[in-house]
């Protein structure tokens, strides 16, 4: 198994892992392939997406994982050693594969990547209902922030707070 930022050969077998992730985030449900592979080519690898994609490979050139991260600057630390971090979206590993080495793979890639790119940190979030995911990145030796919370708002709060009036047909 090798990892790579994702590649045009890829594309088929990223389509096929991002349609399992999901129905793990949404309780089964399928996405259509076609939507799948319009967000991958149009949104998460177009021209100046923030997102970048790397993918762990079998030796069959399956993608088994992916992770999906960005590089940002810190608003709050100036000092050129710290003012740069790895935002980590992602991390998800093929059900059938998961604990044969390629969640660890995708991490030991993406922290040497985060490294030769200036950054000294990566943080990402984790359901606090993952126990498993939870116990693997403590393996990793990573740390919980516990003075840090996630906050989301969805429909109909964001076009309530935007001042947009979803009732009205949009030109």
């Amino acid at each position: 198994m090798h990892v790579e930022l994702v590649s045009e050969a890829r594309h088929e077998s990223l389509i096929d892992l991002l349609c399992e992730l999901h129905a793990f985030y949404n309780e089964g449900a399928v996405a259509s392939r076609e939507a799948v592979r319009e967000h991958l080519l149009q949104n998460l690898l177009a021209p100046g997406s923030a997102q970048r994609l790397a993918v762990a490979v079998g030796d069959d050139g399956a993608v088994r994982g992916l992770a999906a991260f960005s590089l940002v600057y810190s608003l709050v630390e100036f000092d050129p050693d710290s003012r740069r971090h790895c935002q980590l979206k992602e991390l998800y590993v093929r059900s059938s594969d998961r604990s044969h080495g390629a969640g660890r793979a995708l991490m030991a890639w993406m922290a040497r990547y985060a490294f030769e790119n200036g950054c000294r940190r990566i943080d990402w979030p984790v359901k606090a209902s993952n126990t498993r995911g939870i116990a693997f990145y403590e393996s990793l030796g990573a740390a919980r922030v516990v003075d840090r919370l996630s906050y989301r708002l969805s429909e109909p709060g964001v076009s309530v707070l935007a001042g947009v009036r979803t009732d009205v047909p949009q030109r």
